[in-house]
């Protein structure tokens, strides 16, 4: 009798922590584990900011899958459909060819992508800062204006092009506009010419404080440091419309400006949308040991799955976090494990330890358990914390190796011609995704062909 298929969905923290644990859970032959993800690396979210502004390569936050996960059948492809009732998933390889996978269990981690609103313009002009490509993207263009207005006698050219605009004021947009700051003010003092009094960066969010999840203190130390940097920091306010070179906010203002990184919140991933099941707020509806109620053998966490918060209580779901993603990967990996065996499943239930920010440079906002810090003491902490979760020795040497060079060395401010697909949807390949019926046929399809090549073979 073939060995169980246990097929996971997502190669981020949740996902590769529930494959990593389940290969130390299992016992030889006693299943088959697959993952399906288009990349072969864990992307490591939070010093992708670092990334953009060239502190770090992206081999540094990219850790390999096959350096973790040697007993795991990699599958290059993201799902695009799934059928409950037939117990498959549709994945769309990197080659673009469409294949149908089995399973017996089914673990669910294709986290989450840029949520967009409808503001004119976004989709054409607008960037995330999601995944390597618009990490990499972000660094040649905010370089390439840069060089473009060194380049201009034009005062209204090079305003708009030295203009900086990041919507979004949590962690992501936070870090994000202050690694960048931090990129253009050292950039302009290898550019003859180029005035740096001319470099203004915005930093835009409608919600009321900065980084709220911080608490008032550190939420405000944080403001400070960015307006100190000269960002200027606009709180109830957001963006209106968006056009080749300027941005109109809500307040009132139109900008000259041709660079928009947005990072005002995530959405969990389309594939969610696809399934029959209950959401909250876009999130799939799990029970505290994830499992998705009235779908036998299917188990969902990370940013797609809305995950009771039993630590915190009430109805409090999990927050969106890293911390969170690869603790719920570990309990859903012992939780499939217990399914397997018909043992008892288990709660997911972890007090988050705190909140790191880091502002690039000596400036950071950190709470481990609750202990506010500012500072060098904030940043050591938070580089810290950042190597711990790294999973493999090479990615944690990596970025001390880039760390300890860029503050040595300082950046050579190139580019690599990385290129941009027209809009934010091609970018995070969020218009792949199967109808309901498409996926029915698809697996129909595949069922129909596997029967009939039983047939021929008997």
């Amino acid at each position: 009798m073939a060995a169980p298929r246990i097929l996971i969905v997502g190669g981020g923290f949740a996902g590769m922590e529930a494959a990593h644990k389940l290969q130390k859970l299992l016992k030889p032959g006693e299943a088959r584990l697959i993952l399906a993800s288009p990349f072969d690396y864990q992307l490591y979210l939070p010093l992708l900011p670092q990334v953009a502004s060239g502190v770090l390569t992206p081999q540094a936050v990219a850790v390999a899958l096959r350096r973790i996960l040697r007993h795991t059948e990699l599958l290059p492809g993201g799902a695009v459909g799934i059928d409950t009732d037939a117990k498959a998933v549709v994945v769309k390889k990197i080659t673009g060819e469409l294949v149908v996978e089995p399973y017996d269990y089914l673990v669910l981690a294709p986290g989450s992508v840029t949520r967009k609103f409808d503001v004119p313009g976004l989709e054409e002009y607008g960037v995330g800062v999601k995944n390597l490509a618009e990490a990499m993207w972000i660094r040649d263009h905010v370089i390439g204006q840069l060089d473009l207005a060194a380049a201009s006698t034009d005062l209204e050219e090079q305003q708009s092009r030295l203009r900086f605009l990041v919507v979004g004021g949590g962690y992501a947009g936070t870090e994000t506009a202050a690694c960048l700051q931090r990129l253009t003010t050292a950039a302009a003092k290898a550019y003859r010419g180029l005035n740096p009094d001319l470099i203004k960066w915005h930093l835009v969010d409608v919600a009321p404080k900065l980084m709220p999840e911080l608490g008032d203190e550190l939420g405000e130390k944080a403001l400070e440091i960015m307006r100190r940097r000269g960002v200027d920091v606009a709180l109830g306010v957001s963006v209106k419309e968006i056009t080749r070179d300027t941005v109109t906010l809500t307040d009132g203002r139109v900008l000259p400006c041709r660079t928009v990184i947005w990072t005002a919140g995530v959405a969990p991933s389309p594939l969610i949308a696809t399934l029959d099941a209950p959401t909250n707020r876009g999130r799939l509806v799990v029970t505290p040991e994830l499992t998705v109620p009235g779908l036998p053998g299917v188990f969902a966490l990370g940013d797609a799955a809305a995950v009771p918060d039993i630590a915190v209580g009430g109805d409090a779901i999990c927050p969106p976090t890293a911390q969170h993603a690869m603790r719920q990967g570990w309990a859903v990996a012992r939780n499939v494990v217990a399914t397997l065996r018909g043992e008892p499943l288990k709660p997911y239930k972890h007090k988050d330890l705190g909140l790191v920010v880091d502002l690039g440079g000596i400036d950071a906002v950190s709470k481990p358990l609750g202990i506010p810090l500012v500072g060098l003491p904030a940043q050591l902490v938070a580089r810290g914390y950042h190597l711990a979760a790294l999973r493999t020795v090479t990615a944690r040497v990596r970025t001390v190796a880039n760390w300890a060079l860029n503050a040595i060395a300082g950046d050579d401010f190139v580019r690599i011609g990385f290129p941009k697909p027209k809009t934010l949807t091609k970018f995070e390949l969020t218009d792949v995704y199967l109808t309901a019926e498409e996926t029915r046929k698809a697996v129909a399809m595949y069922l129909g062909d596997d029967a009939h090549a039983h047939e021929h073979a008997g």
